[in-house]
């Protein structure tokens, strides 16, 4: 078989799925009919629909093996890939023989659908940025595989008690996973603990080999991806953590039972939990072996291959393989592979990181230094001792090339420096993962050109080369075809169905931003969308919506910079507005907030509160109750998101400038036909450009101006000058949502009032209220706010993760489709 066997379409006999769930639901799950329940037919389903995939699968499998072109893998910690049934039935056209063969059981798909649990993989934005870039992968047609932790609990299960976030387990696999097909015969061995150990080989060469180590095994699991309609199904491959002896079996004979499990149960540890709560010394132990973990196997997997198809000659690795890390997370990929080469295959220095530095590629996240990782030399000393000898290696180099670069220039020598000295020094992972790679980029155009002026100015000076820009992207068969489907018939109707596969023609939608009657249209969708949401809020919560609102939404991580506070403060504008009966000019809004707060992020969670107790009051409030609701939604998730987005009328992308690296739910609302109100920030400045100016509600501070504001910024002053900004404060101090707890949000008020505040909260409220009314006003012209909608979509064709790969593989990974 060759590569070109793609562009022969196997066919896919699309009669008899009803009897294939029937036989799974026999024969693979063990069930009568007359037992049947969703749960079970949903699982059925997705096995009957996964066989449908294999075919196509193994001809992918098969054409990136004998491809001769450039593969790509795609190392990443998180993929937030949420639910896989709808989807794939979506991609390979099977949703009319699915809906046909669930009726005979008196279901329906979205029934069934609802019953697949969210395959717990990611975090938030990184995972599902990570889940859309497989998508378009493999709608693409590009030879890319990728590789993550199969986490036995995902993200917690996140409810609220008294107001405040409670966190439960998210035991996502407790049902199994339908999708997965498990490769014990590919496991991988990775070493942790142990010592360096120097000898010298036959020819008398020096070398290194990592010795007395604690090994565990790497069991890899592959996850189908498909491509939309074009018989592509790419892999993600993920790897769960078993010990190399079940038990010993010495311990148990002896009657010392938990002691012969342990090294079993230690090694589960690793892929047990996602992210584990690194306040500690051991969840610190735990998330960098994790990361290793994810590496090791990974590139022993990739290695392993081209040996098995090249031998030991490793000339062209470079050439046709790129390792494309997902932030700092895989950083330690570059060690990684430099120590496979120099250890295992004998290889010199300097071909060993020629080869390395030729096929590392890091995309960076974030302008958040905190958010950079750092881990101690200390730690990593005694977890990864081999990586350690052969990053201070690295570093010595380098500094060595700093220096010919800029003689005697020690202070920038330290800054550059991949260990950070000092009484505890550590690793900087970030600096390791750019000196590692031959390009480094940012994810959308303000954050790259922050990272080359601040965060990385030093590298961008040495290396300017290495420095681009790939503005991110969302897959709209996810974002739109499926979550919004009653927009996906009418663009279908009105401008066809390419902008599926190719989103920039969703610009043949602007002339009818135009026509009456298809803004009426537009509108009935519109409500549909929101009726479905006012549902699950209801159901939910208990709170009502009501259809004629404006639906107001934010939904992301709880994080200050994210400024969920913010937003809440407008809530408590609005709500003394209606106290006051200063209501003239107010649009009945439903403000929706969702997003779960780090376990040990104290601040985070006292927000959640907040606004928890905030909505406690105004939804009990009679007086607020036409014109004000509020709710947190708890436990948001992908599949949350699907029902929120298409209803959303306001999206809230309210950062501080220069804080957000890109943001992508932005862009999700923005398809669907939301307005964004927003700051200069991330990739909201893109989406002002495309969307144009007189489309977005823009406020607050650009990063140029946070910069000169943080010289002499005086929160107390701005809030003594402003009679409203001063009522919103004294309902928050004055205890009004304390519920009977004193004091519970001074640390909350005390930030807002703090000169030093690193978000300026109250430097942008002002202008930020004042925007909301501009919001007003411009919804109660319905037909002009529709018509702004319309445009938002038509003009969204920039953002889909189509385009952003498309970039990857001409700009950074030289990848070709396969067929």
């Amino acid at each position: 078989m060759t590569a070109t066997t793609l562009t022969k379409p196997a066919s896919i006999d699309l009669a008899g799925l009803d009897e294939e769930i029937r036989r799974h639901l026999h024969y693979t799950l063990g069930y009568h009919e007359r037992d049947v329940s969703p749960r079970y037919v949903c699982r059925a389903t997705a096995l009957a629909v996964r066989d449908r995939l294999v075919g196509s699968w193994q001809q992918t499998r098969d054409a990136i093996r004998e491809t001769d072109q450039r593969r790509v893998y795609y190392l990443s910690l998180e993929f937030l890939i949420g639910r896989s049934l709808s989807n794939a039935i979506q991609n390979i056209d099977l949703d009319g023989p699915a809906r046909e063969a669930l009726h005979q059981y008196g279901l329906s798909l979205e029934e069934v659908a609802e019953k697949e649990h969210d395959a717990g993989l990611g975090n938030g934005g990184l995972g599902r940025l990570a889940a859309c870039f497989l998508d378009s992968c493999a709608n693409l047609k590009l030879p890319v595989v990728g590789y993550g932790i199969r986490y036995e609990y995902g993200m917690f299960h996140q409810h609220i008690e008294n107001g405040r976030q409670v966190e439960d387990p998210d035991h996502w696999l407790r049902d199994g996973n339908p999708w997965e097909m498990e490769r014990p015969d590919e496991a991988q061995n990775v070493h942790f603990y142990g010592y360096t150990e120097h000898y010298r080989d036959d020819e008398g060469t020096p070398r290194c080999r990592w010795a007395g180590s604690h090994d565990v095994v790497a069991v890899p699991y592959d996850m189908p991806i498909p491509g939309y309609r074009n018989k592509t199904v790419n892999t993600l491959r993920l790897w769960k953590a078993a010990a190399t002896d079940a038990f010993d079996l010495e311990e148990f004979n002896s009657g010392s039972y938990p002691e012969a499990v342990a090294s079993k149960n230690m090694a589960e540890q690793i892929s047990m939990v996602l992210y584990p709560n690194d306040a500690s010394e051991n969840g610190k132990e735990l998330r960098l072996k994790q990361q290793y973990f994810l590496v090791s196997a990974s590139l022993q997997d990739i290695v392993k291959d081209w040996v098995e198809k090249h031998g030991d000659d490793f000339t062209d690795f470079g050439k046709k393989n790129c390792f494309q890390l997902n932030d700092t997370h895989p950083a330690c990929a570059v060690a990684e592979l430099m120590r496979i080469l120099l250890d295992q295959y004998q290889m010199e220095w300097k071909q060993a990181w020629e080869i390395t530095t030729q096929c590392m590629a890091y995309t960076n996240h974030t302008l958040l230094p905190e958010a950079l990782e750092r881990w101690s030399v200390s730690l990593f000393s005694r977890l990864l001792p081999r990586l350690l000898d052969i990053i201070y290696e690295i570093n010595h180099r380098f500094l060595v090339e700093v220096s010919k670069k800029w003689p005697g220039d020690v202070a920038r020598q330290r800054r550059m420096s991949l260990v950070e000295e000092g009484e505890n020094p550590h690793i900087r992972m970030a600096h390791l993962a750019i000196v590692g790679s031959f390009s480094v980029n940012g994810v959308a155009g303000l954050h790259t050109e922050l990272l080359k002026s601040g965060l990385f100015q030093d590298f961008y000076e040495l290396w300017p080369e290495k420095f681009n820009n790939k503005t991110n992207g969302v897959t709209q068969r996810r974002w739109l075809a499926h979550c919004n489907p009653g927009l996906r018939d009418l663009l279908n109707e009105t401008i066809g169905d390419g902008w599926q596969t190719d989103l920039s023609q969703i610009e043949k939608l602007r002339p009818f931003a135009e026509d009456a009657a298809f803004r009426k249209r537009w509108a009935e969708v519109k409500l549909q969308n929101k009726r479905r949401l006012i549902d699950y809020v209801r159901q939910t919560t208990g709170i009502e919506f009501q259809e004629a609102a404006l639906f107001d939404v934010q939904v992301k991580r709880i994080h200050e910079y994210k400024r969920q506070l913010l937003n809440l403060l407008h809530v408590l504008n609005l709500y003394d507005r209606i106290q006051r009966g200063d209501t003239a000019g107010m649009v009945p809004r439903c403000v929706l907030i969702g997003g779960k707060a780090a376990p040990g992020y104290h601040v985070a969670k006292m927000i959640v509160n907040l606004i928890n107790n905030v909505a406690s009051v105004i939804n009990a409030d009679e007086k607020a109750n036409d014109l004000l609701k509020l709710v947190f939604l708890p436990n948001y998730r992908v599949s949350a998101m699907e029902v929120i987005c298409p209803a959303t009328e306001l999206s809230e992308q309210i950062s501080t400038a220069g804080k957000e690296a890109s943001g992508t739910g932005n862009m999700k609302f923005m398809m669907n036909g939301a307005l964004t109100i927003g700051t200069l920030d991330g990739a909201n400045i893109e989406i002002r450009e495309q969307a144009g100016d007189e489309n977005f509600f823009l406020f607050g501070l650009d990063a140029a101006e946070v910069s000169e504001t943080k010289k002499a910024y005086d929160p107390n002053k701005i809030i003594a000058g402003d009679e409203e900004i001063q009522r919103i404060m004294a309902m928050i101090e004055g205890g009004r949502f304390d519920a009977g707890c004193p004091g519970t949000f001074n640390i909350l008020t005390a930030g807002l009032r703090n000169p030093y505040d690193p978000w300026l909260t109250i430097a942008d409220l002002r202008d930020y209220i004042d925007t909301q009314r501009k919001v007003d006003a411009a919804y109660k012209d319905q037909e002009s706010w529709n018509r702004m909608s319309i445009l938002n979509t038509a003009n969204s064709g920039w953002f889909s993760s189509d385009r952003t790969i498309q970039q990857y593989a001409d700009e950074i990974w030289q990848a070709k489709p396969l067929g």
